[in-house]
Formats: C-alpha cells, sequence, structure tokens
C-alpha cells in the first residue's frame, strides 16, 4: 500500500526517496517543478508527483491516494510551504515528520554576514561596491533587482528552467548576468565564477552542506570577498535522516537496513600542483566530505577539509569504511583517495578499486566508485623538456625492484624511470658505468610543478657522485642501443670460456625451444656450467627468473663472468650439486638437466616434488645416462614425451675446401610430469 507521501525539495528528499525504493516501501515524491522530478525518477516503489500544492490541494490529494504519513523534505527556507504541510497534515490527522537539512559548520570569519531577510540583505548590498553573485535562487530575486543601482551589478545563479529564467527576465536581469545551472557547486566552480565575473560579493542562503554552502563560504574566505547569508546560527528543528527511516522503519514495521552508500573517487593528483587536476578530479575532491591519502598529499590538496585520514593501504581504508557505516549516518557521503601522480600509472588505485570491487560485492559496504586520472610524470617531464614518449620504454623502481634495468637501458634508445630517491640516481649511475654504457645521457625532473622544480641533465660518472633529493623522474637516452633479440640465438663465441663444459649453440636453441617456456616462467638450469642456457633463458624475457645451479668452482667462476657480461639480474647463481642444491628451491615451472653427475633419478623425484606438472628437457651424450632417460616412463607418470638425437657437423676449411667436422651426437629428451 502506497501510504507514505514525501514532499521533496532537497538532496536529503532525494536521498530518503532512494533508500525507500532500495528497501522496496512504496512511497510517492511531491515536487514544485518539472526539473526537480527530472531529479527523482519513477521505479516500482517510487512514484513521482509534479505539481505546485496549496494548502487545500495537499488536504485532497492526501485524503483521496489515502497517505496515513507525510515527510517534508523541502527547503530550510520554504516556509510557506512547510506551513501548508504541516496545517494538511493536522487537517487530515497523518502523522508529519521534518526532515531537516543537515546546515553542517564553518569557520567563523569577519567575511561572513547574516540577514534575517532577503530584503534586509539587498538594503546592505547599496552600501557596497562591485559584482554580487547571487545564489539564492529566483523566488526572492524581486527582493534584490527592486533597486536599480543592485539590480544592474547582479550575477544570477538558478536552476536551468523555464520558471527560473522568466522570473529573471521579468526583474530585468540582463541575459549576460544569468548563470542558469544545476548546483550544488564545488569550491573549484565557485572560484572561478568569482573570478571570471570580478565578483565583489556572494550572496547566500545558509542551504547545508548538501546545498554547497560550505564550498560557497570557503570560496569566499580564500577569495577574500565578504558573503552575506540569509539565514542564522539557529538548528533547524526536525529530524536527521538517520531518525527519518527510524521513524519509517516503525511505521511500517520493516526493518530498514540501509544506512551509508559511499561515491568513491579515487583521484590521480598529476604532479603534485593542486592547478593540475583535472576538473573532475577538483569536483570531486571538492564536493568529497572523507579524503583519505597519504600525509603529503593531504597536506597538499585536502588542507581545507575537515575529514582527512593519513591512511592509502586497502585494507586501512576499508576498515575506515566500515567503521565510518556503522555510525548513526545514511545517505550518501562522497570519499576521495588521492594518488600521486597518474591513477592508472604505477599506482596503488588500480589494487585499491578491485579490493572496493569485491567488498562491494560480497554486500560489506554500499558503494559507486570512480578512478578519476591525473596527468602522469612522464606526460608532463616529456612536455617539458621537449621530447615525445610514444616509443619510450618506461619503467619504476619507485618502490619496486625490476629485473635488469641496464639491459633494458641497452636495448631502448629512450627510457622514462621513476625512482624513489637520489640514492637511486648514485645506483644508477654505477650500474650504467658497469654495463659499460658511459655515452647514455640522464635528465633528471626534480620536484615538478613545486617552486623548487629543477631539470638537470648528468653522465652516468655524475650520477654516481650527484647529491639530489626530491621527487625524481629520469629521461634516458641511449645512443648506442641495441634492438632487444627476440629469439635465442648467441654465438658460442658471445660466452666467455674456460675448460668448463658448454652447451653448443644448435644444441642450446633447440633444447630451449623444447623447454616452451612463457614471459613468466621459473626455469631451473641444472650442471648450468658456463651459463649459455640459463643466459639465453633469461634474455627471452625480463620477467622470467633462473636459478643456474653448478658445483664446481671453475664452472661458477666463469658462469658469474657470463652472467655479468650480459648485465642480467634476474639469474640466481646457486652453488651446490643437485639435488641437494635444490632444496630452498619451493617453486619452479621448468628444468633443464645439462649435467646430473650421475644422480639423474634423485634430481626427478626433487623436481616432481617441487611441482608435479614442471615441464623438464634432458640432455644426454652417455650410453648410460640414454638408457636411464629411456626407463622414465616406467618410473613417472609423465605426457608429451619425446626424444630428440641431434648430430651437428660444421664446415671446415681444408686447403681450397670445405668439409664437415662432425660433433658428437646429443640426445635431448623432453616432456612434462602429470
Amino acid at each position: 500500500m502506497n501510504n507514505i507521501l514525501i514532499f521533496a525539495g532537497t538532496t536529503e528528499g532525494r536521498e530518503l526517496s532512494e533508500i525507500l525504493s532500495k528497501e522496496k516501501i512504496v512511497h510517492t515524491v511531491c515536487v514544485a517543478t518539472e526539473y526537480a522530478s527530472l531529479l527523482i525518477k519513477d521505479n516500482e516503489y517510487a512514484r513521482v508527483h509534479c505539481e505546485r500544492l496549496d494548502a487545500t490541494e495537499m488536504v485532497s490529494m492526501i485524503k483521496e491516494d489515502g497517505y496515513a504519513l507525510v515527510i517534508d523534505a523541502t527547503h530550510p527556507y520554504a516556509y510557506e510551504v512547510s506551513d501548508n504541510i504541516k496545517s494538511a497534515a493536522k487537517e487530515t490527522g497523518i502523522k508529519y515528520i521534518r526532515l531537516k537539512r543537515d546546515l553542517g559548520s564553518f569557520s567563523r570569519n569577519d567575511k561572513i554576514r547574516f540577514f534575517s531577510t532577503n530584503e534586509e540583505c539587498a538594503e546592505a548590498l547599496k552600501q557596497i561596491d562591485g559584482n554580487i553573485l547571487l545564489t539564492t535562487g529566483s523566488k526572492e530575486l524581486h527582493a534584490y533587482a527592486a533597486d536599480e543601482s543592485v539590480r544592474d551589478r547582479l550575477y544570477v545563479r538558478i536552476i536551468p528552467n523555464e520558471e527560473s529564467l522568466k522570473i529573471c527576465n521579468d526583474n530585468g536581469i540582463h541575459a549576460k548576468n544569468i548563470i542558469a545551472m544545476q548546483g550544488p557547486f564545488s569550491k573549484t566552480m565557485n572560484d572561478a565564477m568569482i573570478d571570471m565575473y570580478g565578483i565583489s560579493v556572494m550572496v547566500s542562503k545558509q542551504c547545508g552542506k548538501n546545498g554547497g554552502f560550505e564550498n560557497k563560504v570557503l570560496s569566499a574566505i580564500e577569495k577574500d570577498i565578504p558573503i552575506y547569508v540569509i539565514g542564522c546560527e539557529e538548528i533547524e528543528e526536525g529530524l536527521s535522516l538517520k531518525e527519518t527511516l527510524e521513524e519509517v522503519s516503525n511505521f511500517t514495521g520493516k526493518s530498514i537496513s540501509s544506512t551509508v552508500t559511499y561515491n568513491i573517487s579515487l583521484i590521480g593528483t598529476g604532479m603534485g600542483d593542486k592547478s593540475l587536476l583535472t576538473h573532475e578530479a577538483s569536483k570531486a575532491l571538492d564536493e568529497a566530505q572523507m579524503v583519505m591519502g597519504a600525509k603529503r598529499l593531504l597536506n597538499s590538496f585536502a588542507s581545507n577539509i575537515d575529514s582527512t585520514y593519513p591512511i592509502y593501504k586497502a585494507e586501512d581504508i576499508i576498515a575506515k569504511l566500515k567503521e565510518y557505516q556503522e555510525k548513526d549516518s545514511v545517505g550518501r557521503i562522497n570519499v576521495a583517495v588521492l594518488f600521486s601522480g597518474d591513477s592508472s600509472f604505477f599506482s596503488g588505485a588500480t589494487s585499491l578499486y578491485n579490493a572496493l570491487i569485491a567488498e562491494k560485492e560480497a554486500g560489506r559496504i554500499m558503494a559507486d566508485i570512480n578512478i578519476l586520472p591525473g596527468i602522469s610524470s612522464v606526460s608532463s617531464f616529456a612536455a617539458k623538456i621537449g621530447v615525445e614518449y610514444s616509443d619510450a620504454n618506461i619503467l619504476s623502481i619507485h618502490g619496486r625492484s625490476l629485473n635488469n634495468l641496464t639491459h633494458k637501458i641497452c636495448c631502448n634508445k629512450d627510457t622514462f624511470l621513476l625512482v624513489s630517491d637520489g640514492n637511486d640516481i648514485k645506483k644508477l649511475g654505477k650500474d650504467l658505468i658497469q654495463a659499460e654504457l658511459n655515452d647514455v645521457s640522464i635528465t633528471l625532473g626534480v620536484n615538478l610543478s613545486y617552486d623548487d622544480e629543477k631539470i638537470i641533465t648528468l653522465t652516468p660518472s655524475e650520477c654516481e657522485t650527484t647529491d639530489v633529493e626530491g621527487i625524481i623522474i629520469c629521461y634516458i637516452t641511449n645512443p648506442s642501443f641495441e634492438s632487444k633479440r627476440v629469439t635465442p640465438g648467441l654465438k658460442d663465441e658471445a660466452f666467455s670460456r674456460n675448460t668448463t663444459p658448454m652447451t653448443k649453440e644448435e644444441v642450446r636453441e633447440v633444447s630451449i625451444s623444447k623447454l616452451g617456456l612463457n614471459s613468466d616462467s621459473i626455469l631451473l638450469d641444472i650442471g648450468a656450467g658456463t651459463g649459455s642456457i640459463s643466459i639465453e633463458s633469461a634474455l627471452l624475457s625480463d620477467d622470467i627468473k633462473v636459478f643456474a645451479i653448478e658445483k664446481k668452482k671453475e664452472a661458477l667462476d666463469i658462469l658469474r663472468e657470463n652472467t655479468s657480461k650480459f648485465n642480467l639480474d634476474n639469474i640466481t647463481i646457486v652453488e651446490g650439486e643437485a639435488p641437494s642444491a635444490l632444496d630452498e628451491i619451493h617453486e619452479a615451472t621448468h628444468a633443464f638437466i645439462g649435467g646430473s653427475g650421475g644422480h639423474l633419478k634423485e634430481i626427478l623425484n626433487k623436481l616432481y616434488k617441487i611441482n608435479p606438472t614442471m615441464r623438464v628437457v634432458i640432455n644426454a651424450v652417455t650410453i648410460e645416462t640414454i638408457t636411464e632417460i629411456g626407463s622414465l616412463e616406467g618410473d613417472y607418470k609423465i605426457e608429451n614425451y619425446e626424444m630428440v638425437m641431434m648430430q651437428i657437423s660444421h664446415s671446415s676449411k681444408v686447403g681450397y675446401y670445405n668439409m664437415m667436422k662432425a660433433e658428437n651426437p646429443i640426445w635431448i629428451c623432453s616432456f612434462n610430469f602429470c
């Protein structure tokens, strides 16, 4: 039965209707204008009635439709309408509830002056010079337009409907002085209007937080202009939204579980200068009632907001939201979470977004969640130094590790690198010198967008000795870059050699092909020798991890030399003999066995324990090893078994002739545990 009637003229009234609809409580929402009806949509549980009613018409509506409860959610200064609703409720004998608007609080300031009536305020405006931003709406416009000296200085902000525009026209307001926009307005929008129209004084009703009153006050104070307020400091009588819902719950006998619905904006703050925020991000921040983020960001972007929390980890933010919703608050709460730079570029915003979505889908919070991008440091820095970054390699060691940094720089002409601090610059210089990248040029952008911004160009040796602090981004250009190989195929001569055996070029490439490595594989190279298999595998992808296991000292020395020679740090050298050398390795996807030392079966048992689906490739040169491999299918559950015998011959000059010189045959066995 539809026996609840809401007269809605405020945001609180719309929020009340949304909550009742979610709780499947049927009701009617009565609004005075067609524009207001657009803000509240008809649905299965809410019928919108658009008509301006007097007391007699209200009585008729209540009687005809059989309403038993009326909720007055009209504007705090719609005195006549409220009196009519009270009168109609009394005459029909139904329950009346006044839903009050939260008028909020703001810092007392000598720029704020209160007036009890519009006429009193208009009289005071005659005594001051300059343009006036009138934000009281169109209904009271006549009080200000009556005197020509005030009217000609008015810039009138009204809702964009025909009625309001007609009132402006009837009162002689020039079209260029009419701002027809739907509020509430952010502080940024207020600031822009004050600047654009050269405003000397702002006029406002005391319309509460949801009406944008506090943003008006903050703009006036920051712009150093007075704000004339129609109203007083008395607290409006009535019930809060929470208390009103409790009354509705008692009236309907239905428990209302809805509490807080969050509007959560994950904001990329860009370079650190508030003026560089996108308009969308600035609006979300100005409208936020709660702001979270690192302390540095709160100090820079939210110093004028009361409810700030210096937290940025997903678990802490979710805990705070749950804590807040358990309090006596209901309705919509605007939340902003601040992230440095671009929210989708090496940022924690995506992981927080996923965590919040999981909480929402599990029903633990009610929220609308949006990611708002900022201007990335790469974009800003590239513009400042006049380079394109469309083909550049973009990397970060800011709070994270990165494999093969110098190798990446070696293979790219242009690299942008985010770093944590000046110590990273010193280490970068040292690593570049060690990799013999001495002709590389490093340009640093330090504290971009701040007052102490500076741009410095250094050589690797200068990086190693420089002392620079702040927020740093690097642009590294390598005039001698070599494109990265995308296939294995290094010549044997590319590796340092001693008497240590090495898997030769053609056998090496077939063996690596049989491994079938993925970009994020973890490879065990057992009996690594010179490291040729480890190195060629590690070069395929910087995200591949290789454990090179070797027991012989002379082999370990050459293995370390080759690893250093190719500037690879995604290879970990493990000194020892398999299988015991594998005891501390608990994760691997692939294994290459180039030498088993007579312990093939024990090694395979160990590999199976590490990963019972591991891909294995074995090279064999002796009859004994080949015989042992032949029994695999009886000893293990395996699949994709394959045995290949390779015999390579290379041409050799004999006088004027080329003759083929044969190498020893190699058996390559490959399979998967299953």
